[in-house]
């Protein structure tokens, strides 16, 4: 029967949709054998894709691998809590005083002073393994008895002392007291700081350590006036910043920083309430900040440096002969009458030393040890380094005057006791 005629015998619906469907089958099967690799290879595919789609579900659905989680735990271990205690005086008159003074025209008692302990909360992190911390000015506010406290990730405390700050950009420069190398933040790749990107608030937030707040970056080069204080060219987000999150990092997905949290406002300055307007200081500028700070550290470290060697002469000086010695400054110089940028005077004489036995007398200067002129204590120090007990070193010691006439210097030789 052919295909013709078998259609021209159908005159009910249904059969013809039988036979269409008879007819389609027979197009798909009729070439078995030719088409059975293709099939095959078809159903190999699609069963691979699926696979393929199936692991890619799995692995987005692990909280593990999502790059938030990623780059909290790349930063964490370098974001600090910063426990700080200062003390300021405050003059307290009692009320009552003020009304005896309205009838009487004076006071009985004079007002007290009493001395106040203040805390503070705040958040920073590590920028360099050796324990260099950048924080906000206000929560590391100089203080002459600032007593600062560093808790790390892994609930260790520290001891934190002052280097640098900035009240313009509202940063600082402190360091833990430890001879540890600590996880940091790396400023050197900072994040493009990108409108919409998703950014991470990492810090103390209300004493909660390690807390977590998440959002976008909202704007760029915003000025601000919180609480009196301008801020200036800073970004914005929606990401939560809490009381005790100042100074801590503001981050991107990779762990990039993008700016340092710095403050949140609740009202407008008409009085009318926000929500999610916080604001942190670029990381551009805090990695500006951070060049200078270092270079500040280095001069202090430099100077802390060089008086522990005045003071390591001092000792060493005292310990092998009785002699304590300070530097003859010009002004110094004149009040003695003696010589300028000569010599190094002798302060103070240990009884029964050797010094004491070869006659030396507290107010003579010292002006050679050895074969080498000296005019100051830093040079006795280096000159009596490699003397060791027993050793008898040459002294030049005396009186110069200004006028150059008046001499009494004498060589004398000290047995190193």
């Amino acid at each position: 029967m052919s295909d013709d005629y078998a259609a021209r015998q159908v005159d009910s619906a249904r059969a013809v949709s039988l036979l269409a469907a008879f007819m389609v089958a027979r197009k798909m099967f009729v070439p078995v054998r030719v088409r059975s690799a293709n099939r095959a290879l078809s159903l190999f595919l699609a069963i691979a894709l699926i696979l393929a789609r199936a692991a890619s579900c799995y692995a987005q659905a692990d909280p593990a691998s999502e790059p938030a989680v990623l780059a909290v735990a790349k930063v964490l271990p370098a974001v600090v809590n910063i426990n700080t205690e200062r003390v300021v005086r405050r003059t307290v008159r009692d009320p009552f005083e003020d009304v005896y003074a309205q009838f009487f025209g004076y006071n009985r008692v004079r007002p007290r002073q009493i001395r106040q302990t203040l805390q503070s909360l705040g958040s920073g992190f590590i920028i360099d393994p050796a324990g260099y911390i950048v924080t906000n000015q206000h929560v590391v506010e100089r203080a002459a008895d600032l007593k600062i406290h560093v808790t790390t990730n892994d609930g260790k405390t520290y001891n934190a002392h002052y280097i640098a700050g900035d009240d313009k950009t509202d940063l600082a420069f402190i360091k833990i007291d430890a001879q540890t190398a600590f996880p940091f933040i790396n400023l050197d790749n900072i994040s493009p700081n990108l409108l919409g990107e998703t950014v991470i608030v990492v810090g103390n937030a209300v004493g909660y350590g390690s807390s977590i707040s998440r959002g976008v970056l909202s704007a760029a080069k915003r000025n601000i006036t919180v609480d009196e204080t301008e801020y200036k060219d800073l970004v914005q987000t929606d990401a939560a910043i809490n009381p005790g999150n100042s100074g801590g990092p503001v981050i991107d997905v990779s762990g990039r920083l993008v700016g340092i949290a710095s403050a949140k406002m609740a009202f407008t300055p008409q009085g009318v309430p926000t929500q999610g307007l916080g604001f942190a200081i670029p990381a551009e500028v805090v990695r500006e900040s951070v060049n200078r700070f270092k270079k500040t550290a280095q001069i202090k470290a430099a100077a802390k440096s060089a008086s522990a060697t005045i003071e390591t002469a001092i000792s060493r000086a005292e310990k092998l002969f009785g002699l304590q010695l300070q530097n003859l400054s010009q002004e110094l110089s004149d009040a003695l009458g003696y010589t300028r940028g000569r010599g190094v005077l002798i302060t103070a004489v240990e009884p029964d030393s050797p010094a004491d036995e070869a006659g030396i007398e507290r107010g003579m200067a010292i002006y050679r040890v050895g074969k080498s002129d000296v005019s100051s204590v830093r040079q006795v120090e280096e000159l009596l380094r490699s003397a060791e007990s027993g050793a008898a070193v040459e002294f030049i010691v005396g009186i110069i005057r200004t006028d150059e006439q008046n001499r009494q210097v004498a060589t004398v030789s000290l047995t190193a006791r």
